[in-house]
């Protein structure tokens, strides 16, 4: 006699996954120009992707990486690495970098700081915070010496993590709709978090440099919503944009201290 219950189960695991594989799919296609999945899925709770699709990003970078160090410099090397991961991301958190950085700059209110950041044009502010951005990102990945692989894998990972903690934390800033409007429609649950143990767990492969690595996240993702709070008192998702942006940059730079670690 058929077991009912165990093919009730069964129906529910099929489910399950069919769900998790569409917000992983959403996820890719939010974040990135890969072209997985049919074009247009959507679901609001991809964001628990978020940190696997920044282990996707590491793993697609460590191995351009290990192709580009054996024709070019570090230098070059490490400006193609960063003109590589631009260009997989089609460059949308930069864009939010530049909006932030235009909105942000100076003592405007926040309404009109609000109004500057949906302008797609970008200013003179956001200019020069994309290119120090780059720039920054670019001095961290040529100075990477010691487990340089492992932390192309792993940083990526953190920075578009480390967004979670603004979805977790801060409100919405355009409650009449926006980019990041369908990912705030209720609070963040911790479980939503696990994914970003993967990182932290690969991170101590690195030995004192990974406990380094964390020390510095905590801290830079501490102190960006705090200033975001303190500076807004909400976050949008050109903000969550910067977030990724200045945390992977600080994340590169910090890490790659050489002989200090």
């Amino acid at each position: 006699m058929i077991n009912k219950s165990r093919i009730t189960n069964h129906k529910l695991r099929i489910t399950n996954y069919k769900l998790q594989m569409k917000r992983l799919i959403s996820a890719i296609q939010f974040l990135t120009i890969l072209p997985i999945g049919k074009p247009g899925t959507f679901d609001k709770n991809m964001i628990v992707f978020f940190p696997v699709i920044g282990l996707i990003l590491g793993m697609m970078l460590m191995i351009f990486d290990l192709a580009v160090s054996r024709l070019w410099t570090a230098p070059v090397a490490a400006v193609l690495d960063v003109i590589f991961l631009v260009i997989l991301t089609g460059a949308l958190h930069l864009d939010g970098l530049g909006d932030t950085a235009d909105g942000l700059y100076g003592n405007r209110p926040k309404e009109k700081a609000l109004v500057i950041m949906k302008d797609s044009r970008i200013g003179a502010m956001g200019l020069v915070a994309v290119v120090c951005g780059l720039a920054v990102k670019w001095g961290g990945v040529m100075s990477l010496d010691a487990h340089r692989s492992l932390l192309l894998f792993i940083i990526p990972a953190y920075a578009r993590g480390g967004m979670l903690f603004g979805f977790r934390f801060l409100e919405y800033g355009r409650p009449d709709g926006g980019t990041g409007h369908a990912f705030f429609g209720e609070t963040l649950k911790f479980s939503a978090f696990r994914a970003l143990l993967i990182p932290v767990f690969v991170s101590f492969f690195a030995g004192r440099r990974g406990l380094w690595l964390n020390v510095v996240f905590f801290i830079t993702t501490v102190l960006i919503l705090w200033f975001y709070k303190k500076r807004m008192g909400c976050i949008t998702g050109d903000m969550l944009g910067a977030m990724c942006e200045i945390t992977e940059s600080m994340l590169f730079l910090m890490v790659s201290i050489g002989g200090r670690l």
